[in-house]
């Protein structure tokens, strides 16, 4: 029997939540993170949570899809986790007017769509950010809900997801395949509070892990984003000399598909991303950049033990445990009557990451 959070002798019915203060939080997206994100949030007693979605029809399906025990979370480190949003919508209008957290998990293009529809509605004192807060979250921000709404609201960027995680089900089932152990964390914090007054609402959402370590600054964020690093590397490494118009039999692994070649570029992308570091902290030596990290030395702060082999970054991608079973982004097809896949260049891994 899998024991939930909200079967647990500690829930409060949603009808008790009315009588005592609680916490609203808006989740905006709908893809692997905003299933765990309303799994784990929605299956905390005294919480409101709300997803809204602005693409075209995702919110429907995603809101017809959720079953009346909520969203399953399949959890590396414990009990599977139901939770269900008390509203999914795609209309900023419906959004409770006191939210007190707001999480992006979005590609960086659609921030600023998002800022625009949410600013009418949003209050000044709201924690809000971006997971990951890749594209200069912070400058979209201030552009798009002005600078005085910011200084006096608590803005955070996460360098990277908490977990790696894949939908199993859509609508139901999501499985987080490894918590990171830790993730650098930058946060503005409203005037007259603190900065770790938003990563324990933060933890007290997502649970202990991972740590969260403060960055130096958005801009430390911007540039060690991992996504950038892995996903269009990883790509070409695998396709450099297949034919992508020859349908595959299944989706190929992703990480665990990557070879030797492919590991060795990815470190040499990331000592160009190092060697813009240099340059900017020779240039303004007072800039502060020691949350970039290469990216061997990310593999093994984010996921530590949980690789088998840390020679070097090809064998930490083949037998990191959070990355098992993570396939290529693909479309099907179907060729003389079977099933096939042939690769989906218009996924975020080549819309974003690149």
């Amino acid at each position: 029997q899998i024991k939930t959070k909200h079967q647990s002798s500690t829930s409060i019915p949603k009808q008790a939540k009315a009588k005592m203060s609680v916490s609203k939080v808006l989740l905006c997206g709908g893809g692997n993170a905003i299933h765990v994100l309303s799994s784990y949030v929605s299956s905390k007693p005294n919480t409101h949570v709300t997803v809204l979605s602005l693409f075209p029809g995702e919110a429907e399906k995603l809101r017809n899809a959720i079953p009346p025990e909520g969203v399953r979370c399949i959890n590396d480190l414990g009990e599977d986790v139901y939770g269900k949003p008390d509203l999914v919508t795609d209309k900023p209008e419906e959004i409770p007017c006191d939210l007190d957290l707001v999480i992006f998990a979005l590609p960086s293009f659609t921030h600023e769509m998002y800022l625009k529809a949410l600013k009418p509605f949003l209050k000044e004192g709201v924690a809000i950010g971006a997971m990951p807060g890749e594209g200069g979250f912070d400058l979209c921000a201030i552009h798009n809900l002005g600078s005085d709404f910011v200084r006096n609201s608590s803005l955070f960027a996460l360098e990277t997801l908490p977990w790696a995680c894949r939908i199993v089900e859509y609508g139901s089932c999501v499985e987080v395949l490894g918590t990171k152990k830790e993730v650098e964390i930058i946060v503005s914090p409203k005037q007259g509070t603190t900065k770790e007054s938003v990563t324990e609402l933060l933890h007290e959402f997502i649970g202990e892990f991972p740590k969260f370590d403060p960055a130096d600054n958005f801009l430390a964020v911007t540039l060690m984003n991992i996504n950038s690093v892995w996903h269009p590397t990883i790509s070409y490494g695998f396709y450099r000399n297949k034919n992508v118009t020859e349908p595959f039999d299944e989706p190929p692994l992703f990480y665990y598909g990557a070879d030797e070649y492919t590991g060795e570029k990815l470190g040499k992308v990331s000592d160009e991303v190092l060697e813009i570091k240099r340059v900017l902290i020779e240039k303004y030596p007072t800039l502060t950049l020691d949350a970039l990290h290469h990216v061997s030395e990310w593999m093994l702060r984010s996921y530590g033990d949980d690789i088998g082999d840390k020679t070097n970054i090809y064998t930490m991608l083949r037998t990191n445990k959070g990355y098992r079973g993570l396939t290529h982004p693909m479309r099907e097809v179907e060729v003389d009557g079977k099933k096939k896949y042939l690769p989906n260049f218009r996924y975020r891994y080549f819309t974003e990451d690149i």
